[in-house]
């Protein structure tokens, strides 16, 4: 790495964990020299608010990370990260400050388009889910001055360690059951938003790292999104990797990241 400011890698956790979730990757890319930085979505990790009481759309879970990249200063150029459902926070990020980014890395993440409603990607993981019988806790709620019920989220013990962490330690499993909050899809707020742009989401250079063993979404449906997509410029993948890569191979996770960074970080 030369003498100039590094590029910053920007890690965005999925639904119902937080920045906590990538204390393993954030420590090996710190010891190599790379300036990382884990954000709490809104109502996740260590932010106090709640589902559904404080939060209720999806522009107030993706908040914090909105204000992080309205910070950037002119003519810097990050590498954003997202996990899992982090890839639609991805994705409405690049919409917004595609000029600050370098390139976003989806790691078994949702990975919209620029032709179908951000919704429909969500809905197409749950058909899924539903056809192999697979169905976390789902729980309807009335939120004040919302004709729509909030759909909410809880993954318990169980599901988290047959789905999600089914190659990960018993140690991160039993992190994960302690740290999980309540969540939400917030399909219906994404079925109002319009299109994302090609000249936002679709002009970011993006990367795809798929994780072969994720018992949640399937290797199959991440190579489905990645062709639907269709301007994905690089795909890895990491061999033996469950739906958490950051706990099950997070020396392969930080190996990738470091090769993107690298790639950029020299052009």
């Amino acid at each position: 790495m030369s003498d100039q400011k590094p590029m910053r890698i920007i890690l965005v956790h999925g639904s119902s964990h937080g920045a906590w979730c990538w204390y393993k990757v954030m420590a090996e890319l710190l010891s190599k020299g790379y300036s990382v930085k884990a954000i709490d979505l809104a109502a996740s990790g260590a932010d106090s608010r709640k589902i559904p009481e404080d939060v209720s759309t999806f522009d107030d879970y993706n908040s914090p990370l909105i204000e992080f990249m309205s910070t950037i200063p002119e003519g810097e150029k990050i590498i954003l990260v997202g996990h899992s459902f982090g890839g639609l926070n991805l994705a409405f990020a690049m919409d917004a400050f595609p000029e600050k980014i370098a390139a976003a890395v989806f790691v078994t993440a949702f990975l919209p388009d620029t032709t179908h409603q951000p919704s429909y990607f969500i809905d197409l993981q749950f058909q899924q889910l539903l056809n192999r019988k697979i169905e976390p806790e789902i729980n309807l709620v009335v939120v004040p001055g919302k004709s729509e019920p909030l759909i909410t989220i809880c993954f318990d013990s169980k599901f988290l360690a047959t789905y999600l962490y089914q190659n990960s330690s018993f140690e991160d499993l039993t992190l994960a059951s302690v740290m999980m909050r309540t969540t939400s899809t917030f399909s219906e707020d994404l079925k109002k938003k319009s299109l994302l742009a090609k000249g936002g989401f679709g002009s970011v250079d993006k990367m795809y790292i798929i994780c072969n063993e994720d018992a949640l979404i399937s290797k199959e449906h991440q190579r489905w999104m990645i062709q639907n997509n269709g301007t994905v410029k690089e795909i890895m993948e990491i061999e033996g990797a469950d739906h958490m890569p950051m706990f099950s191979k997070p020396n392969e996770l930080c190996q990738c990241l470091a090769s993107i960074v690298d790639k950029y970080y020299s052009i």
